[in-house]
């Protein structure tokens, strides 16, 4: 059986045919469509119980972000008046979108400490203009002094990348750790299935790393002698701890002849 139509529905008592016109709230806010009368008793009630369980996950956000924000007031009464205040953070980070590698609580920071770019396997690529947007942001107008790009152990995007099963539109996306994987291929060689897993996550934040020192807007940050750095970590999600790659890169001379611009 396919989709039950959720929606209100336009009735038609001499039809055989219920249309479903698009919801304009809810989970599901767009959904139409032309469904059989025998559905109409079942699409009402799905319709119930999905709205029901949508507003019990809000009321439950809300509820936590009341907690949070109480937590807060009685701990710093001062917190929220500073942090509209503005916004001065020293550091952008570049991770990925996994819900489980949040960037200040992992760093123990406030909100407003880190200035925050997440995607899938944390990628930086150079036709990706929100990434770009971010990064000129990050540099040119809050003049942060360091750059992290946050792989972690055990990323969805690296392991898709690194298998032969088509996902859609995000094989396009995940094509860049492939292109890692083929040209590092030396550095894979000899390790059993967890530690080239392990690797590649590594490998991943490497080139992405590069990847990042060898746009226009960082070597033009670095030619009008803005201090910047840029770091390479992994997170851990089996025991909390970032892993430093060790491979900082602070200026145009770190970076191979054929990257470096003017």
């Amino acid at each position: 059986m396919g989709t039950v139509p959720i929606g209100s529905q336009i009735l038609d008592p001499k039809a055989d045919f219920i249309v479903s016109s698009p919801l304009k709230q809810g989970p599901l806010r767009g959904a139409a469509g032309v469904w059989p009368r025998a559905l109409k008793s079942r699409a009402l009630l799905v319709d119930l119980n999905a709205s029901n369980l949508f507003m019990d996950r809000l009321k439950q956000l809300f509820e936590k972000n009341r907690a949070w924000a109480q937590e807060i007031n009685e701990t710093d009464p001062t917190f929220f008046q500073r942090l509209a205040a503005q916004q001065a953070p020293e550091v952008l980070w570049i991770g990925c979108a996994d819900s489980r590698v949040p960037a200040t609580e992992i760093c123990g920071m406030d909100p407003g400490e880190i200035f925050v770019h997440r995607n899938v396997a944390n990628l930086v690529v150079h036709t990706d203009f929100n990434s770009l947007s971010v990064i000129q942001y990050a540099v040119e107008i809050l003049k942060v002094s360091d750059i992290i790009v946050c792989g972690h152990y055990g990323c969805g995007g690296v392991q898709a990348a690194l298998g032969s099963t088509p996902f859609g539109l995000i094989d396009n996306w995940l094509r860049n750790i492939k292109d890692t994987a083929h040209r590092r291929a030396d550095a894979l060689v000899g390790l059993n299935e967890a530690e080239l897993f392990d690797r590649m996550c590594e490998l991943n934040v490497e080139q992405q790393v590069a990847n990042l020192s060898y746009t226009s807007i960082i070597q033009s940050a670095w030619s009008a002698g803005h201090d910047l750095t840029i770091h390479g970590f992994v997170y851990s999600l089996k025991d909390g701890l970032l892993n430093n790659l060790e491979m900082s890169v602070a200026n145009v001379d770190d970076l191979p002849e054929i990257y470096r611009l003017g």
